[in-house]
């Protein structure tokens, strides 16, 4: 109830459930009436400013899950792609970056392999072994693959989970993963792209086109991505904005700091795109629902014809979380081995094509 506080200007504690709500001071005079305010809406509709009010986690229980994917990569790996644990610094503020590389057990040679930053999603979270039979074909299929887990990642403790900075420094940190795969010798610099999926194909979306002066990747290829945060804030609601607004770098809601939610949005940079982007997205997405979605599809389509590939998919086979956003990520949780359906087998189809002609020609 003390967080309350700020917003009502009075204390809640002993108070019915409604009270009269006067205007506020940055109301205009006789133009807010007074009207009954009913406290558990109010504390439900709150969002806080503060870092400090970020949503909490279960750090410990986060680590332990961390622990338990970095041994099972390491077991399926084994004899099949070389895999190593690594960090490296991010080029914004040195931070270090924990991750997963997974390499060709027989390189063909010097600088004769293409090689990819795989991005995951979740507003905070983690590379997981589900993953792993689409890291396996990649790397069969001749690439080098590091999956960052940039700053707001979970598996490495509060510090590194409150360091969240969607949009912001976390592009940073993913697009210098790109030099650990330039340090390998038999990876052509001139070869990299980006992939990910919802969050990770936000953050491609944006290197590719807000980040696209300098960026080392030649291609990328964002998966159901999110779009546009003014529209997605909107249409999720607080439990969703309180991830956002309690972000160090951001402090409040897109009504506050309307410019800097715009500049994290890839929606609004489509005019920057100078390299070849796919983009697949489901009519039945749960999560970056189609009403999102749309809009960067035909703004890619009429302004970018050239270097846009696009798909949508009309209600594909549901994956394993919120129906179609996880179409292309049907997975058996036991065997580690795709659960295919034919508009996974599509999409994988197109998503290696196009990278065979980005990357490898």
């Amino acid at each position: 109830m003390n967080a309350l506080r700020p917003l009502l200007g009075i204390s809640l504690l002993g108070l019915a459930v409604t009270s009269p709500l006067r205007a506020q001071a940055d109301d205009p005079p006789g133009r807010r009436q007074i009207v009954p305010m009913d406290s558990t809406r109010a504390a439900r509709l709150y969002v806080s400013n503060r870092p400090e009010d970020h949503p909490l986690a279960d750090y410990d229980r986060a680590i332990k899950s961390k622990a338990a994917t970095d041994s099972i990569f390491a077991a399926r790996a084994k004899g099949v792609v070389k895999f190593s644990k690594v960090t490296y610094k991010s080029q914004a503020g040195g931070m270090d970056i924990p991750a997963y590389l997974f390499e060709p057990l027989t390189p063909k040679g010097t600088k004769q392999h293409a090689a990819m930053v795989w991005v995951h999603g979740g507003v905070h979270g983690n590379m997981d072994q589900n993953y792993w039979p689409f890291i396996r074909e990649a790397v069969q299929r001749g690439y080098a693959i590091i999956t960052p887990d940039y700053r707001g990642s979970t598996g490495y403790g509060a510090a590194h989970h409150n360091a969240i900075d969607y949009g912001g420094m976390e592009v940073d940190d993913v697009e210098s993963a790109a030099e650990v795969l330039k340090a390998l010798p038999y990876v052509n610099p001139e070869r990299l792209g980006v992939m990910g999926w919802s969050h990770g194909g936000y953050i491609t979306a944006l290197l590719l086109t807000r980040e696209a002066t300098g960026s080392p990747f030649k291609s990328g290829a964002a998966i159901v991505p999110v779009t546009n945060l003014l529209f997605r804030l909107s249409f999720k609601g607080p439990s969703y904005q309180r991830s956002f607004s309690t972000m160090a770098t951001v402090r409040g809601l897109p009504f506050e700091k309307r410019e800097e939610y715009i500049r994290r949005s890839p929606y609004y940079w489509v005019d920057s795109l100078k390299t070849p982007l796919l983009v697949h997205v489901a009519t039945n997405d749960e999560d970056v629902n189609f009403e999102e979605a749309r809009p960067l599809i035909d703004a890619l389509i009429a302004r970018k014809p050239a270097l846009a590939e696009t798909k949508i998919y009309v209600n594909p086979t549901p994956g394993p979380a919120s129906v179609g956003h996880t179409f292309s990520r049907r997975v058996n949780r036991q065997t580690l081995e795709r659960d295919e359906s034919p508009e996974q087998i599509d999409s994988w189809d197109r998503v290696w094509a196009f990278f065979d002609r980005t990357l490898r020609k």
